[in-house]
């Protein structure tokens, strides 16, 4: 029987990026520095299409991660503009019920 769950076809290289960069992304940024050269190395191991991959999972993981971690984005951007890039197209084919609106973003005020 086939499985439905795609996560379950995931490479070993893939699994392991997603593990170094998700153990990266929760370090301070002095130990971040460090390990960047461990997760850039982690990353360049992605196939093409491993890589389009990820970045579709990091676009979702930034938006779910955009009220707790504001400076995820900006993280990513230094360890891998090319990825960031990535992350940034994929961010744009989410779909828009996923997307932050304006109004959304922006907290209402009432007026008396």
């Amino acid at each position: 029987m086939p499985s439905t769950l795609p996560q379950l076809s995931l490479s070993p290289v893939y699994r392991h990026a997603q593990r170094v960069l998700g153990a990266w992304l929760e370090q301070g940024h002095a130990a971040a520095r460090l390990h960047a050269v461990r997760v850039r190395a982690a990353l360049a191991s992605l196939d093409p299409v491993e890589r389009h991959r990820f970045a579709r999972w990091l676009a979702w993981l930034c938006l779910a991660a955009e009220q707790r971690r504001p400076g995820l984005d900006g993280r990513i951007r230094r360890l891998d503009a090319t990825l960031h890039r990535a992350v940034e197209a994929a961010r744009a084919l989410l779909p828009a019920t996923a997307r932050p609106t304006a109004s959304a973003a922006t907290p209402r005020t009432h007026s008396a």
